[in-house]
């Protein structure tokens, strides 16, 4: 029997439709891989920043697990901002953010998701949809602050679950800083799988409070095509905020008064609707 040459041991036989096979076998293990790893991807939790003391109270999401969530009420404000934060920091790491919000005439309600500071479980698309309603139902329920009164701002990935949350509550306004279209868009600008995580470009047409965009315009982690993008497919009516000079993380200093300013005129827009 002749000798067959040493590829033809190792790989076989070279077919399209076996190159096919393979390519779908490699896919659809990379489209598995992914399904269920997406979240522990998108969520980088760090050490907590902060230790619970009086002031960190303690929201309920189910029998087994609670949230951190901190409330800085001002007596003289109209509205209060549902403080949804991004990735890789926590309550103690917002401190200072929340206080100057507070010190713009705000009420402040922010909470810890699940696994951030001393939150209790795990993060996950649906923990973070699910520990956003409980802040959302404590603050207009325990607090009894009105729906009408309430603007969320989600950051980052935070805009995630603060376009969620419009999307399926009365509130005064929506406010999105440094926000993506989806979770994989900013990895692989172009659809590479049959899914994908926190779809907010598909969703923000159905917000039905005035939106507020803000996005700095040399954004090195979510780039300001993603803030675009939302702002165009938002319904009115909305405002956007361009910062020049501003990359992702220094957002808030590098916009200064600007945000402010900002912030203001977004109330005007919420005042005339109303």
């Amino acid at each position: 029997m002749p000798q067959l040459p040493l590829r033809k041991l190792l790989i076989g036989e070279f077919s399209w439709k076996r190159l096919a096979l393979s390519f779908l076998f490699i896919y659809a293990s990379f489209a598995i891989y992914i399904f269920f790893k997406a979240d522990s991807m998108i969520f980088l939790p760090q050490p907590s920043s902060y230790q619970d003391t009086k002031d960190i109270l303690k929201l309920a999401v189910n029998d087994r697990e609670r949230i951190s969530a901190i409330h800085l009420p001002n007596p003289q404000a109209k509205y209060t901002v549902l403080f949804i934060h991004g990735n890789a920091e926590d309550l103690g790491d917002l401190r200072s953010e929340l206080e100057l919000l507070h010190s713009w005439g705000f009420s402040v309600f922010a909470y810890d998701y699940r696994g951030y500071g001393t939150s209790d479980g795990t993060p996950s698309e649906q923990n973070a949809y699910q520990d956003a309603d409980t802040a959302y139902k404590y603050l207009t329920q325990n607090l009894g602050v009105p729906a009408q009164q309430v603007l969320i701002y989600g950051r980052s990935v935070g805009s995630g679950s603060a376009i969620e949350l419009a999307t399926r509550y009365p509130v005064a306004g929506l406010i999105l800083e440094g926000a993506f279209t989806s979770a994989f868009r900013v990895v692989v600008p172009f659809p590479l799988l049959p899914f994908d995580k926190f779809t907010n470009l598909d969703k923000i047409s159905r917000v039905q409070s005035p939106v507020l965009v803000m996005h700095g315009q040399i954004d090195e982690v979510i780039p300001i095509h993603h803030g675009q993008k939302l702002y165009a497919a938002a319904p009115e009516p909305k405002l956007a905020l361009w910062v020049e000079g501003a990359g992702h993380n220094d957002f808030t200093w590098v916009a200064g008064d600007r945000r402010r300013t900002a912030l203001a005129e977004f109330l005007k827009i919420i005042e005339k609707k109303q």
